[in-house]
């Protein structure tokens, strides 16, 4: 019995692989025909699937569905090539557009879950919901016929049933602070907008600032009318942020950089295996041609925010400032399946106007491509400028002959470190358990009316509300019965610190040499009392260390506090210009725009 199902096995269909060629048989008519084919030849590749299909379909034990095997073997396939090639099956492509597309059909409000709660933290100017008068602070515990609390509160929940077909009706019912009864409103779902400007703002008589979240369909619709109230309010120079921007649509990114260059500049150029070199050139239509322009990036900043800051720094047009970016100079085209499926497949490669392919390697497989940021981390390189490796190989000029680099992302003009003072362990512990985020939505919910009313616009809350002490206080107090407890270490504790480094070095004599103590052991061999001073001094120094570093820390705090009351109470992009008080590249790209030497030193235009 056996025999005879192995002979079955391979009658349906026979395949045996060769170093050089394949060769193949199947059955045509009861007849067998051997087939030749040579290597790479693609029909090698389709002879092997197809028969290991037809196993699976008449040999398995059992009916097998396929088409999830099939998905999750494209995907694993895809990984093969870049780390950029991907397969999105069919539920999956209407909301990984979202964010591209600009819109998606819905309520039109921003939530959190908080304590087992959906409450709503911002109501969409002119959407569905605020034309009812749903509010900021309003709970949502009810949709439809399903209660929406403790354990069904969750994001996903929510995006499952709140959003739907645009013009479908979706009955909500909300808990209001000082009414009693709950709240039921039915709500016609409409076309909501996603804005890809998260702010923009004056920041003195002549200085402008535009914060660029991605790029997508609407992208420069935002922009132009960006630069038009900036404009109209007398705004002669320009902060552009892409720092963690990480990308979009190609399309857009040549538009947005048009706006900075003169006509007839090329803006990037793209070339591959089946895509011959083709180039995008600006126009003449740009709305910010002159003036002094900074851009930040950073290590979250890529390919479509490359393509702008590699063109604008080529064309010496801008002072890029910030860290070494992303490194993505892949470009992906979205090809449809049959059943509405897409594979966004790596089709080309894009080149900076100098010729520079910004592309880091991913040679080494995807677990080391996106380790990548972390080991600039481990190497110094988010500290220090000189870590990075710059090889003359990489070496391109702009038009100024200014020296450019490739191969792994742009580097900036002005080198910003990323600040570590601000992130104590305290800090760490409250981002872990959202204690900011409840502190001020708990806080809003008691004093939401107070608040508007003594702050009726953001330009008089921004001058006056304070984080005083008494208010830090409240907060330590608050995130303690969240288990989350402020650090204020005394100099007492270094005798712990003392008993447990003796206890190690007791069991490794090495430590002292691992710690850099080396140069002290070196001096004298000292005996346990001599040794038992040092540490009690090092003890007392990481306490201070720690002291200062709590400082910096809730220094932070305290803005960061003021900026999400701010982006509760007048919305998201008050945000950022509350926390631009404490932002070190921010500062940095304000002081190189007011540098007007500078420009003239790098030769930037304007």
């Amino acid at each position: 019995m056996l025999r005879k199902i192995g002979i079955l096995l391979f009658g349906i269909f026979n395949v045996s692989v060769g170093l050089s060629s394949v060769h193949a048989q199947r059955i045509i008519g009861g007849q067998k025909q051997n087939i030749s084919l040579e290597k790479n030849d693609p029909r090698a590749v389709e002879h092997k699937m197809g028969a290991w299909m037809q196993l699976v379909r008449h040999v398995y034990v059992e009916e097998v569905d396929m088409l999830p095997i099939i998905e999750k073997g494209m995907t694993e396939m895809l990984k093969q090539l870049d780390p950029h090639s991907v397969y999105i099956s069919a539920k999956d492509v209407e909301r990984s557009n979202e964010p591209l597309v600009g819109n998606f059909d819905g309520i039109g409000v921003s939530f959190q879950v908080l304590n087992d709660t959906i409450v709503i933290i911002d109501v969409i100017s002119g959407g569905p919901s605020e034309k009812l008068g749903i509010l900021p602070g309003d709970k949502i515990v009810r949709i439809d016929t399903l209660g929406a609390t403790k354990d069904s509160a969750t994001t996903d929940f929510v995006f499952r049933h709140l959003r739907g077909k645009k013009g479908s009706m979706v009955e909500v019912e909300i808990k209001r602070k000082g009414v009693d009864k709950g709240l039921v409103y039915k709500i016609i779902r409409d076309k909501i907008p996603l804005t890809s400007v998260d702010t923009y703002f004056m920041i003195d008589k002549k200085n402008g600032y535009i914060r660029l979240d991605r790029f997508s369909r609407t992208t420069m619709e935002e922009i132009r009318k960006a630069l038009a109230e900036l404009k109209g309010q007398g705004m002669q120079n320009l902060i552009f942020d892409l720092r963690g921007n990480s990308g979009g649509y190609l399309d857009v990114a040549v538009e947005l950089a048009d706006e900075f260059l003169p006509e007839e500049k090329l803006v990037v150029y793209m070339k591959g295996k089946a895509q011959p070199r083709q180039e995008f050139i600006s126009t003449s239509k740009g709305d910010f041609e002159k003036g002094r322009l900074v851009v930040l990036i950073d290590e979250g900043s890529a390919s479509a925010s490359e393509i702008v800051s590699g063109a604008v720094q080529d064309w010496d047009r801008a002072i890029l400032v910030g860290r070494r970016s992303f490194g993505k100079g892949l470009v992906q085209r979205p090809f449809d399946l049959p059943d509405q499926s897409n594979i966004r497949l790596t089709t080309a490669r894009y080149y900076t106007p100098s010729g520079r392919c910004i592309q880091k390697p991913y040679n080494d497989g995807l677990e080391s491509y996106y380790s990548d940021i972390m080991n600039r981390y481990t190497h110094g390189e988010m500290l220090h400028p000189d870590s990075v490796a710059l090889p003359d190989s990489l070496k391109y000029f702009s038009a100024g002959r200014r020296v450019v680099y490739g191969g792994g992302g742009i580097m900036p003009d002005i080198f910003v470190a990323i600040d570590t003072q601000r992130i104590s362990d305290y800090y760490v512990d409250l981002l872990r358990n959202n204690t900011l985020n409840k502190y001020v939505m708990e806080t809003l919910d008691k004093n939401r009316a107070t608040l508007q009313k003594d702050y009726p616009d953001f330009k008089t809350f921004y001058e006056n509300f304070k984080i005083d002490e008494k208010v830090m206080n409240d907060f330590y107090k608050y995130a303690g019965t969240q288990g989350v407890n402020h650090r204020n270490f005394k100099v007492e504790k270094a005798d712990v610190y003392l008993k447990d480094l003796i206890k190690e070095m007791e069991a490794d004599t090495t430590l002292l040499a691992s710690k850099n103590y080396e140069e002290y052991m070196k001096k004298v061999w000292w005996s346990e009392e001599k040794i038992g001073e040092f540490l009690r001094k090092k003890a007392i120094e990481e306490d201070q260390r720690q002291i200062e570093s709590n400082r910096k820390s809730d220094e932070y705090i305290e803005v960061q506090l003021k900026a999400l009351f701010a982006r509760n109470l007048y919305g998201m992009p008050y945000y950022y210009q509350v926390v631009k008080d404490i932002d070190k590249g921010y500062k940095q790209a304000l002081e190189a725009l007011e540098n007007k030497k500078l420009f003239d030193k790098l030769n930037i235009q304007y």
